[in-house]
Formats: structure tokens, C-alpha cells, sequence
């Protein structure tokens, strides 16, 4: 298991204020970078993972150290596989300790911005790291409940969360009784070596998300259909 806690991060004025449309001279620009100054001092991301082997494939499931998990797309990612690294990545939880003033929503909405940016460090720096301890090549990775429902049941999560330990313990996620992770700008998942290109996005038929990173791929849709 390793866990990864000091990661550098750059929270930007003018490109968080581009994002949530606020004009960095104005008013509620001077409120964004107090917000942003306040992130500064207490943001803390993390990231956890581990090097893991798969002990077995079924049709439409995986066992990775003694971990069964059921996705006919995540089996069929791991074909050719052997060796992949679950991981969660987060903001982290210290920006939930925070005092937001109440019932202000652009405050809350400009917040979840800033974790964002630094979740996205995170997810930057354990990927670099991946690469660099293990000399991998191109890389992809799923992730329960990305893309529609039955590609990868975000049910799973448990499972995930089971096969890395005590991860709220290491990096202070806390996964909920409906699956989702707290602080609520975390990412959790499998990565591993690739030769082709993988987002979850492009078998997610859900349109205009903001979240996308990937055109709908409907090609792949139909094979993750039949299986």
C-alpha cells in the first residue's frame, strides 16, 4: 500500500474564476479569492493505491487478490492483463472542515471549484508517480459508477474500498451507505497498462455532463451490450 500526501498543487485565480464565469476584479472575484486563499492554507490532497495481481477471470468477472468484481467491460479491459493498481484519490478531507457561510450557494458552488482543481492534482501526481515507480507505458483506468449504471455498479465501491484497506484511516475517505465517497470531490478505481484508449465516458449515454472526458463511443456501447 502506498499512500501519497504531500502533492503539490497550484490554485489559480484567474483560471478557477474562467471556470465558475467570474469576473477576477469584481466583487464576487474578490469573495472567490478569498475562498481561494483560505484552500491554500488548509488543502491537504491525497492519494492511495497499491500494486495488486488478478488471481482469476470469469465471463463477466475479475478476482483481484481474492476480490471478485463483475463488469463485463472491466473484464474485458483486463484480458490481456495481470497486474493492476486500485486507487482513491481525493481533495481531501480537509476541505470539508471549512465553515462556508450558510445558505450562500455560489460560495458552496466556487468551493466544490477549488476541490476540484486540487482533486485533479491528485489525480496528476498519482499517475506520474504510477508511471515513474513502475515504468509504465500508456495507462487507463474504471471506476465504479462511471459510465451508465451497469457498466461498472458503483455498488462495487465496497469492494474496491475492501481490496485497498482501511482507507479512511490512510486518507480520511469515507465511503457512504449509498456508495458514494466523502469528501465528495474524490475519485476512486482500477488503473492499469494499456495499448488502446479507455475513458468510462465512452460507454455513458448520459448527455451534456459536465463531467465528460470522452465522446459516447457507440461501437464499444454495442459490444459492452453483447457481452
Amino acid at each position: 500500500m502506498k499512500k501519497l500526501i504531500d502533492i503539490p498543487f497550484e490554485l489559480n485565480v484567474v483560471s478557477i474564476a474562467r471556470t465558475v464565469h467570474v469576473e477576477p476584479d469584481s466583487p464576487d472575484g474578490q469573495t472567490l479569492r478569498e475562498l481561494i486563499e483560505q484552500a491554500r492554507q488548509v488543502a491537504r490532497p491525497k492519494a492511495l493505491y497499491k500494486e495488486a495481481f488478478l488471481d482469476g477471470k470469469g465471463a463477466d468477472t475479475v478476482t483481484v487478490e481474492g476480490v471478485t468484481f463483475t463488469s463485463r467491460m472491466l473484464r474485458a479491459n483486463l484480458d490481456r492483463v495481470e497486474r493492476v493498481f486500485p486507487f482513491v484519490a481525493t481533495c481531501g478531507h480537509e476541505m470539508d472542515t471549512v465553515t462556508l457561510p450558510t445558505g450562500d450557494l455560489l460560495a458552496e458552488f466556487w468551493w466544490d471549484a477549488i476541490k476540484a482543481v486540487l482533486l485533479g492534482a491528485a489525480i496528476r501526481h498519482f499517475s506520474e508517480r504510477l508511471k515513474q515507480r513502475f515504468a509504465l507505458g500508456k495507462t487507463s483506468s474504471m471506476s465504479p459508477g462511471s459510465g451508465d449504471v451497469d457498466v461498472w455498479p458503483i455498488e462495487q465501491q465496497r469492494e474496491l474500498f475492501a481490496l485497498l484497506g482501511d482507507v479512511k484511516g490512510q486518507i480520511g475517505v469515507e465511503l457512504t451507505e449509498s456508495f458514494l465517497m466523502k469528501p465528495n470531490k474524490t475519485v476512486s478505481g482500477i488503473c492499469f497498462a494499456t495499448e488502446v484508449d479507455f475513458h468510462s465516458c465512452q460507454v455513458c449515454r448520459r448527455k451534456d455532463c459536465p463531467s465528460r472526458s470522452a465522446a459516447f463511443d457507440p461501437a464499444l456501447w454495442d459490444l459492452h451490450q453483447r457481452g
